[in-house]
């Protein structure tokens, strides 16, 4: 049996155009009721001899809004994005991607951290984090008699 197609005089798609078109004539939408995702801290951890240098990016967040928290080997960083409600007449919002509210992160490393030692330090989004470990002590062995 033969495959026919119908043909339509109306349909414009002429394929290799189909992607560069998609979308041009469709109305511009509102689009603020729709909920952006939440933020995320992505970290990078580096392991040396005495310390480990933590980077998490954080944009869009001032410095006094940043919690860190140290616990034996287990670090917490919590950022909170507050919304600057500014509005001028005339204006209407009409995309909001930008998050706000709070985030926190919590991993754990191989070692504990001397919190006496550690520091941090918040610039251009990037959150620092300079935590010294421990020292460790070395298990002896008993001899039994």
């Amino acid at each position: 049996m033969a495959n026919i197609t119908r043909y339509d005089p109306f349909d414009l798609a002429f394929e290799p155009f189909d992607d560069m078109f998609r979308g041009f004539f469709r109305p511009v939408r509102a689009e603020s009721m729709q909920q952006p995702q939440q933020m995320q801290i992505k970290l990078d951890v580096k392991d040396t001899e005495r310390d480990y240098l933590v980077l998490a990016e954080i944009p869009g967040v001032r410095k006094e809004d940043i919690h860190v928290t140290i616990e034996g080997n287990q670090v917490s960083i919590s950022a909170e994005a507050k919304k600057e409600t500014e509005e001028k007449e005339g204006e209407k919002l009409l995309r909001c991607e930008r998050y706000y509210g709070k985030t926190l992160r919590t991993f754990t490393l191989p070692q504990e951290i001397n919190e006496a030692e550690s520091s941090a330090k918040y610039s251009d989004g990037v959150l620092t984090l300079n935590l010294h470990k421990k020292a460790s002590s070395s298990a002896k062995k008993l001899s039994v008699q």
